[in-house]
């Protein structure tokens, strides 16, 4: 990173260190200094890690970003937010340009105990809640610490002890503006037992170049059951970072769902610790890229306890100059005895320029377990062709069939109909023959 480019970011810190949300907390101001203190000295992450060796994120470090919209709230979106929600009557809450918009959240009629909303709101109303998401956690890398340090806003959701949400949430980021540099932080404290479903999608609404640079943390108390699902169909010109934290307790189930469609280039981070026994956690993964996108995915499952159980099960779609990246880790520590974990990626390339970089890793330490991975990369089934050829369907649309049902493998697996539904219409969006596709699915 040149001394130029940390000038940018030095000056921008002093100038909105002190407007920002929460700047009134001395726990919040310690944690974000100590954060921004972190990405000086280290600056962004590049390809000499081991970890980022597949993605250059050069672009990224080397633009000029600012960090606030200055026309706040008088973008009028809408009518796009009307065309995203999945029911017009659930709790959503929504951001635009980093920013929540409380005209076009809906969070009434909420059980007792129950929070759900921004976290600048959060900040002001249960900020002792928050200090220990913050207070001595190192960031894996300068993404992660730039988060922290601007955070600006993102979804709060605090479920008590025993309570079960039977909608889904719904938190929807919308992004409109060029040069807009946006560090959302969420999270999701689910105390014993509770249960509920959260989705969270990222919409780029423009084709200017921004970046998306969230962070949500999940902590699942003991017997807590929570489902994740991440839609990223970003601006074509856009950067998306992401990371997703999971912290379980004993008995606690996780599923955390990851579908990427959009942005020029975009990763996601997935860590997951599983600290209590028996222990549960799905990660499930879809990415659909084609021109010259980047779209990277590394995931870290960190088995601490005896008796628990993950299953991983990612698939990649690329066509035209595409490159893809998948790093699936799983880590199962000494002690993690009867320990359960199967892995596996899969990847079609449709062109002879699409590429896939992929790396299932497993660490043992433990003599009783059971743990599987593999990785396949290959081209449509020319047999599968063949026999729908046969019956009269033309080859476009065969191909365009075999892709979707390849990639409805994942989607098939959020639990969600609504949501099944717009991925769905997601994935056709990207097919020349969708209309006559959607007849054989």
């Amino acid at each position: 990173m040149s001394e130029s480019t940390r000038d940018h970011y030095r000056h921008a810190f002093r100038t909105l260190a002190k407007a920002l949300p929460g700047a009134e907390l001395p726990w919040l101001r310690a944690a974000r200094r100590h954060q921004f203190e972190y990405f000086d000295a280290m600056g962004f992450p590049t390809t000499r890690l081991e970890d980022w060796k597949y993605t250059d994120v050069s672009r990224i470090a080397d633009h000029p970003w600012h960090f606030t919209s200055p026309r706040g709230d008088d973008v009028d979106v809408s009518s796009i937010v009307d065309d995203l929600v999945l029911d017009a009557s659930a709790t959503r809450v929504v951001f635009v340009n980093g920013r929540h918009s409380p005209k076009l959240s809906r969070t009434r009629n909420l059980p007792d105990g129950v929070f759900i909303g921004s976290l600048t709101r959060a900040l002001r109303e249960i900020p002792d809640r928050l200090g220990a998401l913050f207070s001595r956690h190192a960031p894996r890398d300068g993404f992660e610490a730039l988060n922290t340090a601007f955070l600006s806003d993102g979804y709060i959701v605090v479920l008590p002890r025993g309570c079960v949400l039977a909608e889904p949430l719904q938190m929807l980021f919308v992004t409109d503006e060029a040069g807009l540099a946006m560090h959302s932080f969420n999270a999701v404290l689910a105390e014993q037992g509770a249960r509920c479903t959260v989705i969270e999608q990222f919409v780029g609404i423009a084709d200017d170049s921004y970046l998306m640079n969230a962070v949500t943390r999940i902590v699942a108390d003991e017997a807590a059951d929570i489902e994740h699902c991440r839609i990223q169909h970003e601006a074509r010109r856009a950067y998306h970072i992401g990371r997703v934290q999971l912290l379980q307790s004993r008995s606690s189930h996780v599923a955390a769902h990851s579908f990427a469609f959009g942005a020029a280039l975009s990763r996601v981070d997935v860590d997951v610790q599983l600290r209590g026994t028996d222990a549960r956690t799905e990660l499930n993964g879809l990415y659909f890229v084609g021109g010259r996108q980047h779209v990277d995915h590394h995931t870290c499952i960190d088995h601490e306890y005896p008796r628990c159980t993950s299953r991983e099960y990612y698939r990649g779609v690329l066509d035209g100059a595409a490159h893809g990246v998948f790093n699936g880790r799983v880590v199962v520590h000494q002690g993690a005895q009867q320990t359960d974990s199967h892995q596996g990626n899969h990847n079609l390339l449709l062109s002879r320029d699409a590429e896939i970089d992929t790396k299932p890793q497993l660490e043992i330490y433990a003599d009783d377990v059971k743990c599987t991975h593999g990785a396949t990369v290959g081209q449509l089934d020319e047999n599968q062709l063949f026999y729908l050829r046969a019956r009269g369907i033309d080859e476009p649309v065969a191909r365009a069939a075999l892709m979707c049902a390849f990639a409805r493998d994942i989607i098939e697996r959020v639990s969600v109909a609504n949501v099944r539904e717009r991925l769905t219409q997601l994935l056709l969006a990207r097919m020349p023959q969708a209309e006559r596709v959607r007849e054989w699915i």
